[in-house]
């Protein structure tokens, strides 16, 4: 295997030696790219010396050798040089700098583009929740306004109370038969069940029904005509105050008896 050697540029001098081998050997570059499955464009960049354009330096180092061996050339003098040249680090230039204050604005404008996206976005949010959210206090007021009405009317007159009395006088109508029990003239007691027949003077029925025991009727003078008790036995009776025996009214358990406009008790005649 020939030796490549000399002062020139171990790129330059390596390819020159692999193309005049090459020529030698009757090869053309199409034939070595056959040969060794190497693009040409390879082949032309370690004949011409570039072998930065060649890939990393395990690359440039693999295809030198692949390309020594196929024309018995000895290229590992050169291999140190090479790895040298191709794996010489690339220095990073800047192309652009900004300056502080670029970088200071720049960076408040973008605050300033989040602040204003946040209350287009925010804003019509909180415009459409606020309908929503408006009529809950006036609906609190008026559910106030209704309960004072209640609660204040005791105290608008408190030293006079005249609460009282509008509570007094539902009392005194539920107890409507109160004023007649205090002048009741006739009264019928009951300490069992028993129909009560019950007509006015007019013959007019005050009261037709089965009255249960603990159960009281009061009449006044001139209210009643005539009075049938089913079960005289479980009716006391009290006409002006004093008990009325009912024997001489009873056939059997029922009683009855006829009040004259005067006032007195007469039996029923058959």
């Amino acid at each position: 295997m020939d030796t490549v050697g000399g002062g020139v540029a171990p790129s330059q001098g390596c390819g020159e030696a692999l193309k005049v081998a090459r020529e030698q050997a009757g090869l053309s570059l199409q034939e070595v790219s056959q040969r060794l499955k190497m693009p040409l464009k390879v082949l032309h960049a370690l004949e011409g010396g570039q072998w930065d354009q060649s890939g990393g330096a395990v690359f440039v180092r693999g295809q030198l050798r692949s390309y020594g061996r196929l024309l018995k050339v000895d290229v590992e003098p050169f291999l140190q040089q090479a790895e040298a040249v191709v794996s010489k680090p690339a220095e990073l230039v800047s192309h652009s700098h900004t300056p502080r204050f670029q970088y200071f604005f720049e960076s408040l404008k973008r605050r300033a583009v989040y602040v204003v996206l946040t209350l287009v976005i925010a804003t019509p949010v909180w415009m459409a929740l606020r309908p929503a959210s408006g009529p809950a206090p006036d609906a609190a007021t008026a559910s106030l306004d209704i309960v004072p009405s209640v609660q204040y009317s005791p105290d608008t007159a408190e030293g006079t109370r005249p609460v009282g009395r509008p509570q007094a006088t539902p009392y005194v109508a539920s107890m409507a038969p109160i004023p007649r029990a205090t002048t009741s003239w006739l009264t019928l007691t009951f300490k069992g069940d028993s129909w009560v027949e019950v007509n006015d003077p007019d013959g007019r029925k005050v009261e037709h029904a089965l009255v249960r025991a603990g159960e009281e009727r009061r009449y006044a003078k001139g209210e009643v005509g005539r009075v049938k008790l089913g079960d005289a036995t479980a009716v006391e009776v009290q006409h002006a105050g004093s008990t009325v025996s009912l024997a001489p009214y009873q056939r059997a358990n029922v009683a009855r008896f006829t009040v004259s406009s005067e006032g007195s008790l007469a039996p029923v005649g058959d």
